[in-house]
């Protein structure tokens, strides 16, 4: 959501965040996905339960931080997509566009709440828990977990946002009503029928 104290940034460039953290959202799953198929057995159990959840943390920190310079856009994103898709065309629209669109909402409005949590969290934290120690580490750690289900419906529908302006700028507009006839004037009718009053 955007903030006074976040500068109003042109949709492009909200659009080009957007992109940025599809691309770094899916590098992040493909590297845990390889590493997940790589130390679990067949039935899906970690080989070493630590070292899983380890790396676990790691993807979902990772994520979080890729998604922090498009968190404050979100909003914007969102209310110009919606815009976009009332003007455009039945045709032009694909159906999974709303409930995608929905699922962002709802995403982006868990991920504030999380961020607000996040800032009370680490401003309750002792002066001795920096950024690196146990206590601030544990702490953020939890913080991402709660996230990663919102940080993967961004990952996995944001991309309808782009699918909206792309549609946007290539659909032909709807075709302008046709005016109506002009009403003739009074006594036109009787006018170049040869008829006399």
């Amino acid at each position: 959501m955007t903030t006074s104290a976040t500068p109003a940034v042109d949709h492009p460039v909200c659009l080009a965040l957007l992109a940025r953290y599809l691309r770094e959202a899916e590098r992040i799953v493909n590297a845990w996905d390889l590493y997940a198929d790589e130390h679990t057995d067949l039935d899906g159990w970690p080989f070493d339960d630590d070292a899983y959840g380890r790396r676990a943390s790691r993807r979902d920190a990772d994520t979080w931080h890729a998604f922090q310079s498009l968190r404050p856009h979100t909003s914007a994103l969102l209310e110009t997509a919606q815009t976009q898709l009332e003007r455009l065309p039945a045709s032009a629209v694909q159906p999974r566009w709303a409930w995608q669109h929905t699922a962002l909402h709802e995403a982006a409005a868990e991920l504030d709440a999380l961020h607000q949590d996040w800032q009370t969290a680490r401003n309750a934290l002792p002066a001795t828990a920096t950024e690196g120690s146990a206590v601030y580490e544990d702490a953020f750690a939890e913080r991402t977990a709660e996230a990663w289900g919102a940080l993967d419906a961004w990952a996995t529908c944001g991309r309808a946002v782009l699918e909206i302006y792309a549609t946007t700028h290539h659909a032909k507009p709807a075709p302008a009503p046709s005016p109506a006839p002009a009403a003739a004037p009074a006594g036109a009718e009787s006018r170049g029928t040869g008829v006399r009053r």
